[in-house]
Order: structure tokens, then C-alpha cells, then sequence
């Protein structure tokens, strides 16, 4: 086996294939592509037993906050309607204006009543408070997310559920939140 040299300058690399066993390297990447394969598809079918988590809900707020910033009226008529990249099983995009507290957009088809309704007023069946948590996290700069954990309605089931909601300030006049469910 020839040492490892730089080539020198003006000079092209060469690249050399080692000698010796070259079934030896073969085997050893056909088994780590297997393995790597079978942890990858173990990964898939537990992901979709499973409800979305933190990542999904984070990502969704990015496109969120994108889709108000581009036109806020189509965005919350989209993110009313409950469908599409914005509802992925119980994770969905709820906005409120950030002056009055009131709902513009629910994604949740078990909670379209608080469309218009002042954030600062909800509590969850412990009796706490999270709606005034929610709105002082739309107070902040913008770009900065809060996480806010509570009890809520999934959209699949009325029965009230512990909840993680990432919210954020969107511009002078809005803010949006999406959670997920534990």
C-alpha cells in the first residue's frame, strides 16, 4: 500500500483503492447500509403510531408566521378551514389579534366557538389560566416563542388533553400559536 501524499500544486489527485480484502469493505458497508435502513424504518413505523410532536409543531409555526406575513386574510380563512399543512392530526394553527386578545383563527374543529372571543379569558378544567399565558406570549418581540402548557380539546376528541402551544408575535397586530398534544 502506497503512503498518503498532498498532491502538489498544479498537480491533480489521484485517488487509490486500497489493496487487500475488498469483499472485507463490501460487507462491512452493505451492513451498515442494513442497519441503517432497518433503524430508519423502525423510526417511520413508530413515528406514526405516535402524534406529532414538538419538531412538527415548530416547523408549522415557521409556516405560520410566513402565510400571515404574506397576506394575513388568506392565511387565517386557510388556517380556519382546518386542512391542508395546516392541521397534522391533532397539531393545528390558532391567531389572535394582539391588541383585543381576540381569536381570527382556530384550526381545532372541537374549539371554531372561540373564534372572536378574548384569549386572556380561558382556563383549562384545573381552573388554570393559560389564556393570559397565551397572550403575554404574543407580547413579546417578535420572533421570540414562549411555550405555554395547559389542558385542551383535541380536534379528534373533546375530552380535554395536556397541550404544549409554541406562540409567537407575528407583526404589530397579530400573534399565532401551535401546539401539541402529549
Amino acid at each position: 500500500m502506497m503512503p498518503l501524499q498532498a498532491p502538489s500544486p498544479g498537480e491533480k489527485a489521484k485517488i487509490t483503492i486500497l489493496e487487500g480484502n475488498n469483499m472485507a469493505h463490501k460487507i462491512i458497508i452493505a451492513a451498515t447500509f442494513g442497519a441503517v435502513l432497518a433503524l430508519s424504518s423502525a423510526a417511520s413505523a413508530q413515528q406514526k403510531d405516535q402524534p406529532a410532536g414538538a419538531y412538527q409543531a415548530r416547523a408549522m409555526l415557521r409556516n405560520v408566521v410566513t402565510e400571515v406575513k404574506i397576506n394575513k386574510e388568506q392565511a387565517f380563512d386557510m388556517f380556519n378551514q382546518g386542512g391542508g399543512r395546516f392541521l397534522d392530526g391533532d397539531i393545528y394553527v390558532f391567531c389572535f389579534n394582539s391588541g383585543n386578545g381576540k381569536f381570527v383563527a382556530m384550526g381545532n374543529a372541537n374549539a371554531k366557538d372561540l373564534l372572536g372571543q378574548d384569549v386572556r379569558t380561558l382556563k383549562d378544567a384545573t381552573g388554570a389560566a393559560f389564556g393570559q399565558e397565551i397572550y403575554a406570549a404574543g407580547q413579546k418581540p417578535e420572533g421570540d416563542i414562549t411555550e405555554v402548557n395547559y389542558l385542551f380539546a383535541k380536534p379528534t376528541d373533546p375530552k380535554p388533553s395536556a397541550k404544549t402551544s409554541f406562540v409567537t408575535k407575528v407583526d404589530d397586530d397579530y400573534a399565532c400559536g401551535v401546539g401539541y398534544y402529549k
